[in-house]
């Protein structure tokens, strides 16, 4: 893995065993397309196998952690199949290398956390968050099927009945109700503490017996894939489907103008 090459993250070690993945292109708040897929699934897959890395940081820069998927890259998808199908077996990539890697991963959620960008926080194994921010599936509010992991994260997190609340609205949650919901394991006060105190907890598993840690993970890995087994194929497939959509583009629009959408069902 050439790191020079990388545009959409930066790697760092902050201290032994722990490397700190930052989501890196504030310009864009930090949203969600074929390099961020490619990128992140290339370094998760590298990490997976590097002996030296016991415990990740994943954080962001910018006012939000990521503002989930790129409007522009959802249109060309919307317009070319081939695209639609490349989107869809890139996402389930992502999904894949999040639910597979053995070392532990803490999220530092300093701002807002949405769509596919809600659904890789909630698929790391601890969760720090700030007061002021947000989490959000947002699919449902411009045309899309929850596809991307949604289905497995937020059940697996917050419990059916409030999965189905929420993605089937895509209200956002603050982070105080999240961490009542099971979405959020430790609640700071500041931005600025999120990356912190998720440091000091990717630390303490770091220190642990890497024997242990990882082998615990690769069990609660299991679980996840059992349960990802149940619905991620269809939820993906149910996405692609929406990706095709005259809500799709209507959904966009709608947002980009600032006005309710008129959803018509094709």
């Amino acid at each position: 893995m050439d790191e020079s090459k990388l545009v959409c993250l930066r790697l760092s070690r902050p201290s032994e065993g722990v490397l700190q993945i930052t989501l890196d292109r504030p310009d864009l708040m930090n949203r969600v397309d074929e390099d961020f897929h490619r990128e992140m699934v290339e370094v998760l897959g590298a990490v997976a196998d590097d002996r030296s890395v016991r415990a990740i940081v994943l954080a962001a820069t910018g006012k939000v952690f990521s503002a989930g998927g790129d409007f522009d890259f959802m249109r060309l998808a919307h317009a070319d199949v081939d695209v639609r199908q490349r989107t869809v077996d890139d996402g389930r990539r992502l999904a894949d290398a999040f639910m597979t890697i053995p070392q532990p991963v803490v999220a530092a959620v300093h701002g807002a956390a949405i769509g596919v960008g809600a659904t890789i926080v909630l698929l790391c194994d601890a969760v720090v968050a700030a007061r002021a921010a947000k989490i959000a599936d947002t699919h449902v509010a411009v045309g899309l099927v929850a596809g991307d992991g949604g289905c497995v994260a937020w059940p697996h997190s917050a419990g059916m009945l409030r999965a189905r609340r929420y993605l089937l609205t895509g209200d956002p949650l603050d982070a105080a109700t999240a961490h009542t919901f099971g979405l959020v394991t430790d609640l700071v006060d500041t931005p600025e503490e999120t990356l912190t105190v998720a440091l000091d907890i990717a630390g303490r598993m770091a220190a642990r017996a890497p024997l242990a840690v990882q082998g615990t993970k690769r069990a609660l890995n299991r679980l996840t894939a059992q349960r990802a087994g149940e619905v991620l194929d269809l939820s993906f497939a149910l996405e692609q489907q929406t990706l095709a959509s005259e809500d799709l583009l209507e959904g966009i629009t709608a947002f980009q103008e600032r006005r309710p959408p008129e959803f018509r069902g094709r």
